[in-house]
């Protein structure tokens, strides 16, 4: 690089080290010899961009970026946006989208969502969130960087995209401070200060950003930890699983557990795989440490709960006020415990005056989401919402019926220290056991402590 080259991008230099703006410079200059070479100074069009990204990216998020970049103004005397993008704007539009505040990366961001100046309107950010969402997906895809979940999408993927923006947006202040709500919020106006808040409360934006630049447009700068945002799938052994998780499920569930639980996931229980067995299901989920359970009723609503601490057997409440509930189709939502009771998790089988089967939230017979002992039945009570975890309904209906459930325990087994199954007395009291049968009276957890496969090695 010549000298000049070095001066023309020192309004980066505070933000991209020297490492790094070679990076980009190296970049600019693979963009800007695709053009005929007859401006006075080098500079790329938007369409040498789209040939650079080729199928990485979509075509309406490469525009973005494009318009995004050739608004940038480093000098602050430009009189209008120019129909390229020189070098001092891609490298300053590139420093502030990986390196900038909330601050600076809102000036690139308005500039993205809409090319046009003054405030722009709700529904404009609204379509920029699911561009963006719809990118990640596509570009982690397109890389083959879905870190084994890769096979195993669930279906309505831009469904799932248009639920992630949804959530992201719902996020938002508007201009009185007041949250988006009901239709008639995508008529009003989002000013800069709108979305400097947006970007700086909802560290997604910049994240997925991130993930647009440094894999569409393979920008080897910044700091991206893509095993971070998406814990690696560990299936353990067995056939494979089209999983209800999808890679955007994925990453808005890792985002709200503690950062020791994101990296690793493995598969604990699948109807699919393990058959439609309450015995099955606590035989395989019991003190295996903290886990997400989830499952799809018959109307296509996916939604679970994570536990925080091992599942138990036991006629008591547990669990601790880590737990949450969750919603993913139709809406991503999650739902913290509002301190009202205790009443986390639930989990009991073989008795005969409280109630059997797997619950997290509310109370007996008025869970928040229950999984009834006759595996394929449950509910989710909420009127007008679970006392426990402040959640709505998440089934379609309040009785339901479902096919399809999953738990998988997160974290590495060392961080989430399942806790072995303890010794019933029954075994170090042969004797009692022997007088328990011989009243006829039968040990209803025998069948729970059978061993399941170890997937926690895996």
């Amino acid at each position: 690089m010549g000298n000049g080259r070095s001066r023309a991008g020192k309004s980066s230099c505070s933000r991209l080290l020297p490492k790094e703006q070679a990076e980009v410079d190296r970049l600019f200059d693979a963009l800007s010899a695709a053009e005929d070479g007859a401006q006075a100074s080098p500079c790329f069009s938007l369409m040498a961009l789209k040939s650079h990204v080729g199928e990485a990216l979509p075509a309406a998020m490469v525009t973005r970026l494009y318009n995004g970049m050739r608004q940038v103004d480093p000098s602050g005397r430009a009189q209008g946006p120019r129909e390229s993008v020189s070098r001092e704007q891609f490298s300053e539009a590139l420093s502030l989208l990986l390196r900038g505040s909330a601050q600076e990366k809102s000036l690139v961001v308005l500039k993205m969502v809409s090319a046009s100046e003054g405030p722009v309107k709700a529904r404009e950010v609204q379509k920029f969130a699911e561009d963006l969402v719809d990118s990640v997906a596509h570009v982690l895809t397109h890389r083959q960087e879905l870190r084994g979940w890769a096979g195993k999408v669930a279906s309505g993927a831009p469904v799932r995209a248009q639920a992630l923006a949804a959530q992201l947006v719902s996020e938002m202040r508007l201009p009185g401070g007041e949250r988006p709500q009901g239709p008639q919020w995508l008529d009003g106006d989002c000013d800069r200060a709108v979305i400097e808040d947006w970007v700086f409360r909802v560290p997604h934006v910049a994240t997925f950003l991130s993930v647009v630049i440094h894999r569409g447009l393979l920008v080897p700068c910044g700091s991206l930890d893509l095993a971070a945002l998406v814990p690696e799938c560990a299936l353990g052994p067995g056939p494979g699983l089209e999983s209800l998780l999808d890679v955007l499920a994925v990453i808005f569930l890792s985002s709200h557990l503690a950062p020791e639980l994101r990296g690793r996931w493995r598969l604990l229980f699948a109807s699919r795989l393990h058959g439609q067995s309450f015995s099955q299901l606590c035989g395989r989920i019991t003190h295996r440490g903290p886990c997400l359970a989830l499952l799809e009723d018959r109307d296509g609503h996916v939604f679970g709960g994570f536990a925080s601490r091992s599942w138990e057997v036991k006629p008591q409440f547990q669990g601790d006020n880590r737990c949450f509930l969750f919603s993913i189709t139709p809406s991503m939502a999650v739902y913290m415990p509002t301190g009202y009771n205790d009443h986390y998790m639930y989990l009991n089988q073989g008795q005969q005056t409280i109630p059997n089967g797997l619950g997290m939230g509310g109370q007996h017979g008025y869970f928040g989401l229950w999984v009834d002992a006759d595996f394929g039945n449950g509910h989710s009570k909420a009127k007008p919402t679970c006392t426990t975890y402040s959640s709505p309904q998440l089934s379609a209906e309040e009785n339901f019926r479902f096919e399809k459930m999953e738990v998988w325990a997160v974290g590495d087994p060392a961080a989430s220290s399942p806790v072995k199954a303890k010794k019933s007395i029954l075994d170090a009291d042969p004797e009692a056991q022997a007088l328990l049968e011989a009243s006829g009276r039968t040990r209803h957890s025998e069948g729970l402590r059978e061993a399941p496969d170890d997937t926690t090695s895996q």
